[in-house]
């Protein structure tokens, strides 16, 4: 008798919600199988991670390579793969971003560039958007206001939320830097965003906000961060979300993309940021620091999105997922709206009750699903497919998904 789930109820923690009732056995591409045969298509490239989908032969074979040859190594010494990759990073971005420090997680990278900015200033004081989510480590949990907050005691002082913008965003984001200022004791070190809220539901300030963002930082002597570990790497249509804007962040943090599913992050910021930071002794020595196996996986990650240009190809994507999406809601007075950039892409349902239901019925199709069930922010749908899904891929979902909201 198999005991798989009643070692699950005996022996894991449960670290968010409940867990999905399927046993996976495999990956490959944009599809996940289950032990017992399914096949589910996954619109979330995992945790919104596998842009390149899931066993890409190129990983695995860099993987098997580079882990056969240098896997670890004191967390001062180098290697040609994280060089190679600073490097690589840096000429992909504009000439201000030229410094690089290699980690693991989202929350690492923020929990850097945090740590970076408070020293670099003198200051501690912290600004974020109110439906932010920058991860569960100290500084970064205290900078997340989707979730995560209530029962852990006081969070880091200094921080302060702003609303994601709406309506006259001009107006709302002069008050809430006046109400910052009442509130300051004059230590206003950075403001960290994400140019999409995902957890907070899909949503995409208008032109011009970050650049009024910016220059509310600039009259305050803050450092703009650019959270960039969903938008990252392609996924919006362009290398990176913030070129839409013109926007060019003191820090950028980069994670779950630049691994495409595997543990690499990044702190990327100027030579000048840099050079402050360690005359001032910057001290973030960690484990995996700098880590040669991960390092060579995101060398390969870069090839694969220069080779198969796949900025473009999530662009293109991105019209045709939208374009499906669209026809969904004008037959389904139970979408409310759809928004989102690329493939990256929120689909709101108006009854927030039937979000679980056809999540649930989406599964039971194949269809692997993922919605904000925040309270009070959810009911929005957050479909992150791999950039190297085909049309076909992203049709079957689309057809998937419109079954399931015409049966809710």
């Amino acid at each position: 008798m198999d005991t798989f789930w009643d070692d699950v109820d005996r022996h894991l923690v449960r670290y968010g919600g409940t867990f999905t009732r399927e046993i996976i056995d495999s990956a490959a591409g944009s599809f996940l199988f289950t032990e017992d045969g399914r096949r589910v298509l996954d619109f979330t490239s995992g945790q919104m991670s596998a842009i390149l989908g899931h066993s890409h032969p190129r990983i695995v074979s860099t993987v098997q390579r580079q882990i056969a040859n240098l896997d670890h190594l004191f967390s001062g010494m180098l290697s040609r793969p994280v060089v190679d990759l600073a490097r690589r990073l840096a000429s992909s971005l504009p000439p201000t971003l030229s410094k690089v420090q290699l980690l693991t997680t989202g929350a690492e990278s923020n929990e850097a560039a945090l740590r970076m900015a408070k020293l670099v200033t003198g200051k501690h004081e912290v600004v974020a958007f109110a439906r932010s989510w920058h991860g569960m480590t100290a500084a970064a949990a205290s900078a997340t206001y989707s979730a995560g907050r209530k029962g852990y005691g006081p969070a880091t002082p200094g921080n302060f939320a702003i609303p994601a913008p709406s309506g006259d965003w001009q107006a709302q984001l002069d008050l809430a830097f006046e109400l910052i200022d009442a509130q300051s004791v004059g230590s206003l070190a950075a403001c960290i965003v994400e140019p999409i809220l995902s957890s907070g539901g899909i949503l995409e300030p208008p032109p011009g906000y970050f650049a009024a963002l910016r220059q509310k930082c600039r009259e305050r002597g803050m450092l703009l961060i650019f959270d960039e570990a969903q938008t990252g790497l392609c996924r919006t249509g362009t290398w990176y979300a913030f070129e839409r804007d013109g926007v060019v962040p003191d820090i950028l943090t980069l994670s779950k993309t630049l691994g495409a599913g595997l543990p690499l992050a990044a702190v990327i910021t100027s030579a000048e940021i840099e050079e402050e930071a360690h005359a001032r002794n910057y001290l973030f020595f960690t484990t995996h620091v700098s880590d040669p196996l991960v390092a060579a996986v995101g060398n390969t990650v870069l090839d694969v999105l220069v080779e198969e240009r796949l900025d473009e190809r999530a662009a293109k994507l991105g019209t045709f997922l939208r374009n499906g999406l669209d026809d969904i809601a004008a037959r389904h007075d139970l979408v409310s709206d759809v928004r989102g950039r690329g493939l990256l892409v929120g689909l709101e349902i108006a009854d927030e009750s039937l979000s679980a239901p056809i999540t649930q019925k989406c599964l039971e199709l194949g269809l692997h699903m993922n919605i904000v069930q925040i309270p009070g922010m959810g009911g929005v749908f957050r479909i992150a497919p791999p950039l190297t899904a085909s049309e076909d891929e992203l049709a079957l979902g689309l057809s998937i998904l419109d079954e399931a909201i015409g049966a809710a």
